[in-house]
């Protein structure tokens, strides 16, 4: 049986990841072969984020604060949160959400959700849906949203 310590176990980084968004990370899914559910367990050092505020659409995350005090935006504001706080992020707009370090210690939290073999999310910020091919990497798109195109272009 494999194991992963959420307090200990190494993450690692994506040297492609632009400044204000260098978490670490460690994908827990693929370690242990799971088809139906998802974890990452993200290290954030001070002024880093996870990624841009975005909501899903058909996944649903539930976030578990392991250390430090992450901040977390949502539709209603900013709130920062304590070790051992967990949060759940419903599908749709009213689940979007960025978590980012404000604090001067190291963050580490674990993300976690249902598996889907496309992930469809949305980023309000940038006006922008990403269409995410889990298993096959040319399959991802990032499209602008355009309120004037028709079904039939």
């Amino acid at each position: 049986m494999d194991t992963f310590n959420l307090f200990r176990g190494e993450t690692v980084g994506d040297e492609s990841d632009p400044p204000g968004y260098l978490a670490q990370s460690a994908q827990l899914a693929p370690r242990f072969g799971a088809s139906r559910l998802a974890m990452t367990v993200y290290d954030l050092p001070p002024g880093q984020a996870i990624c841009p505020y975005h909501f899903h659409w058909g996944d649903e995350e539930w976030l578990v604060v392991v250390s430090g005090t992450p901040t977390v935006r949502t539709p209603n504001g900013q709130r920062t949160l304590e070790p051992g706080d967990v949060v759940c992020f419903l599908v749709g707009p009213e689940g979007a959400h960025r978590v980012h370090n404000a604090s001067d210690d190291a963050v580490r939290v674990a993300l976690f959700s249902n598996k889907h073999e496309f992930g469809i999310i949305e980023y309000p910020d940038s006006d922008k849906i990403g269409v995410w091919g889990r298993h096959d990497e040319s399959l991802d798109h990032v499209i602008r949203r355009s309120p004037d195109l028709d079904y039939w272009d």
